[in-house]
């Protein structure tokens, strides 16, 4: 069993191109890959888009007979690796780590220089991130209910932190308050930890963030967890309740995607073999291990699954942010 650190050493599987033939339009699924296959992660090293990816990447290597090489390419919230792989060629050799940032919450707060409808084809996603409701150990309400109760009786009272203005921390809790009706103040800081570390300190009142950075701090103690935005919850803390059972709150459901695409016009026999040779990784216990260890909600979905997913999604983001008024400048 690896753990983080084992992960971010295993070899990033370097190869090379060079004398490889092109592929040929058209050509069948067993022709290919015929080279290195290169995967763009379009953030740094050990965040959680970049451990799903070289944990998929792993196992594509294994079973495709050629390295799918580990690449990032961060900045700009994942939008530089992301524009990369919307302008590479369409010939399945270079891939997009994919996530909800750069696909959905980016090109909805402001100008890409990709249409992330447009410009990529769906292969799957592997897994979420769920996002916690947390509040400072002496904050009155003990429930999520009683939580959900103060915010509704003193409109304007509680303050929120995010991640940053039009962040996915920032949209998942717009969409939460929306659908709750409540009027409170949003803190946004530069990163989960500030976020997280003022409620904390008690400098705002609570804050809606991922799973990986939550729980932490929770087992020691400094907050507590009230409800998880999976709507039908967590294996990985069982024990925190879905938000969605909330009074008016059927319909959330907010979790960070991860996943695989391809630029589009990738040829069909491709994509469909790369769907197959992921769904057929998910089902090893060995791969679904390895992603909880990385605090990754194991979530396996097709490529017509992923693509009604990401419509919903972005439909319900859409609707958060008008109520909530987002907008970055520039």
């Amino acid at each position: 069993m690896m753990d983080r650190r084992s992960l971010l050493a295993t070899p990033v599987l370097l190869g090379t191109a060079a004398g490889a033939q092109a592929q040929a339009p058209g050509q069948t699924p067993a022709a290919y890959p015929n080279r290195p296959v290169r995967v763009v992660i379009p953030w740094p090293p050990g965040q959680v888009t970049d451990l799903a990816a070289r944990i998929i990447s792993q196992r594509l290597t294994e079973s495709m007979g050629q390295p799918f090489v580990a690449e990032n390419r961060a900045g700009a919230g994942g939008m530089i690796g992301t524009d990369a792989v919307a302008k590479a060629a369409p010939d399945g050799y270079t891939l997009l780590a994919a996530s909800t940032g750069p696909i959905v919450t980016g090109p909805l707060v402001q100008r890409t220089s990709y249409n992330a409808e447009r410009d990529f084809v769906n292969i799957a996603i592997t897994s979420l991130s769920g996002f916690v409701l947390v509040v400072p150990p002496d904050f009155p309400a003990q429930t999520a209910e009683e939580f959900l109760a103060l915010l509704r009786a003193h409109p304007g009272r509680y303050s929120f932190s995010s991640s940053g203005t039009g962040s996915t921390s920032h949209i998942v809790a717009a969409w939460f308050h929306a659908l709750a009706g409540v009027d409170v103040i949003h803190v946004p800081f530069a990163g989960s930890a500030p976020a997280l570390t003022a409620v904390v300190g008690n400098h705002v009142n609570y804050s809606i963030e991922s799973v990986g950075t939550t729980m932490p701090i929770v087992r020691n103690g400094q907050l507590r967890a009230l409800g998880i935005s999976l709507k039908n919850g967590s294996t990985l803390v069982p024990n925190i309740p879905p938000l969605a059972r909330l009074s008016g709150m059927a319909e959330y459901d907010a979790g960070a995607w991860l996943g695989l695409m391809a630029p589009a016009n990738t040829p069909a026999a491709v994509v469909e073999r790369l769907e197959a040779e992921v769904g057929r990784a998910m089902q090893l216990p060995e791969t679904r291990q390895r992603l909880e260890n990385a605090g990754l909600e194991v979530n396996y979905q097709n490529a017509a699954a992923m693509g009604a997913y990401i419509a919903r999604q972005r439909a319900a983001f859409q609707n958060a942010i008008r109520v909530a008024n987002i907008r970055i400048e520039g």
